[in-house]
């Protein structure tokens, strides 16, 4: 029995201190990848986006000619003129920020991701659509007109999905929140323009530095912003191709060790052939502490009216808050029946669009899945199959806390179709080799303590059929009396 889990190696870089390595064999090019294209340069900085309307070129026209006029109103007071000469040859860019998660069954949930990154020189956020910067700085040294954002260190969130229209911008305004890429593409990508000035005729030259992204903790490691080739977009119904000045790209890298100190699920397993109920592990996820004060966990019948922490779970020998249960239920003759549960035991969180991913060797034959959808992703390199299941919309897509009288869970019945040739109760088969929650790996039992068949018999299906045979027989002896 083999299992794929995630393999990470951390080292020590003087200049860098030290750096995380993570690679998940089942999403093997998982990433969130952030593009800036540069479209075009205009005479007070650059615009991030690749629509710029004959409008906004107006706008800037008229801010043009109202600065010439204040030049000669005020040409006799030489610090104001120099000063509106200078603002009117600043050299500005306009640009389009898109966000990509290309991770299959990672998404980034409620409150959102935040993007951050630090200028090479003093440039400023003059206007943004689409998103906005959550510090305007210090801009006192701008007298006619205030730019957006002043900041060296400029941090960056989504708008809502009701924001305004004059605020909005293509692709823009999800509330933060990124679908995983094999759940929902068209929602797994989010995009904001901005306008960048105050570049001394830089002309974006300078990408920006140390960008970071929290989506919506930590736990995501950006590589450096790298110059590629110029993305090309089609128009006019495709019959022209249009080129943005220059792109910059950073892809971003998520590193379960560096999100969380201690794992967030566990697995446990139970069978319709083994009274046994495989229990999570102790302290998978953390240990119970002795003291009765609802301050790591909270005992049944004791939940105070005010929860001290969002994240506070219910008390048990894992102390996990989220345990997924593997019941294998029914065995005929050409299918087998599953019933996979996930529990919520966190009292002051829910889970919204949350996944499942099981790795299992019996998804290489056709499944049917009754309360979840489900599909079947890539497994080149890896030797089982992996299923991917979320909730279904109006009906199981909310994994909801725990309260005083129950558990939040989702639940469903699995039927797979038998290979004659690989199909066995034996040796634990039965059980999935991995299970992710939300892209975060679960702790799984030792395989030397999954349910196992009466007697420890590899031969109970071969038995199972003989007494099937025997009590067949002995009715049709019956009826021939």
């Amino acid at each position: 029995m083999r299992y794929a889990s995630r393999k990470c190696k951390a080292g020590l870089f003087p200049s860098f201190g030290v750096a995380v390595d993570c690679y998940d064999p089942l999403d093997p090019n998982g990433n969130i990848t952030v593009t800036f294209d540069i479209f075009k340069y205009t005479l007070d900085g650059y615009v991030v986006d690749g629509q710029y309307s004959t409008v906004s070129v107006k706008k800037e026209k008229i801010k043009i000619l109202v600065a010439i006029v204040w030049t000669l109103c005020l040409v006799l007071r030489r610090n104001h003129a120099l000063n509106v000469i200078r603002n009117t040859k600043e050299v500005v860019d306009h640009a389009r920020v898109t966000i990509q998660n290309y991770y299959q069954y990672r998404h980034v949930e409620k409150p959102g991701w935040k993007l951050s990154w630090t200028w090479t020189r003093n440039e400023v956020i003059w206007s943004m659509s689409g998103a906005f910067a959550i510090q305007q700085g210090n801009c006192s040294s701008f007298k006619f007109q205030v730019p957006h954002s002043c900041k060296i260190d400029p941090v960056i969130v989504d708008l809502m999905p009701d924001a305004l229209p004059q605020n909005r911008s293509d692709g823009c305004c999800h509330g933060g929140i990124l679908a995983a890429y094999a759940v929902h593409p068209s929602m797994s990508n989010t995009s904001f323009e901005v306008t960048v000035g105050n570049l001394e005729q830089n002309s974006a030259r300078y990408k920006p530095l140390n960008l970071n992204l929290t989506a919506p903790g930590p736990g995501y490691t950006c590589g450096q912003v790298m110059d590629t080739t110029p993305t090309v977009s089609s128009v006019i119904g495709g019959r022209r191709e249009e080129q943005v000045f220059r792109t910059w790209k950073s892809t971003c890298t998520y590193s379960s060790y560096l999100a969380n100190k201690t794992p967030v699920c566990c697995v446990s397993l139970s069978s319709f052939y083994n009274p046994k109920v495989t229990s999570c592990p102790s302290c998978s996820c953390g240990c119970k502490v002795a003291d009765r004060l609802p301050t790591s966990c909270i005992r049944d019948g004791s939940i105070p009216s005010n929860l001290p922490d969002d994240d506070i779970v219910k008390c048990t020998d894992h102390m996990c808050p989220l345990r997924i249960h593997w019941h294998s239920k029914n065995n005929y003759m050409n299918h087998w029946r599953v019933k996979l549960t996930v529990s919520n035991y966190n009292y002051g969180k829910n889970y919204s669009d949350w996944n499942v991913l099981v790795q299992h060797p019996g998804f290489v034959q056709p499944a049917t899945v009754y309360s979840f959808n489900s599909t079947m992703l890539p497994s080149i390199g890896v030797p089982e199959e992996v299923a991917l299941f979320w909730g279904k919309p109006f009906y199981s897509t909310e994994l909801l806390q725990a309260d005083k009288h129950q558990l939040g869970s989702v639940t469903t019945e699995i039927l797979l179709q038998k290979d004659s040739n690989s199909f066995t109760l034996s040796n634990g088969w039965a059980f999935p080799r991995t299970i992710y929650f939300n892209g975060e790996n679960c702790q799984m039992p030792l395989p030397d303590t999954f349910p196992m068949l009466p007697n420890g018999s590899p031969a109970f299906h071969s038995q199972f059929l003989l007494h099937l045979i025997a009590v067949y027989l002995t009715f049709r002896i019956f009826v021939g009396f």
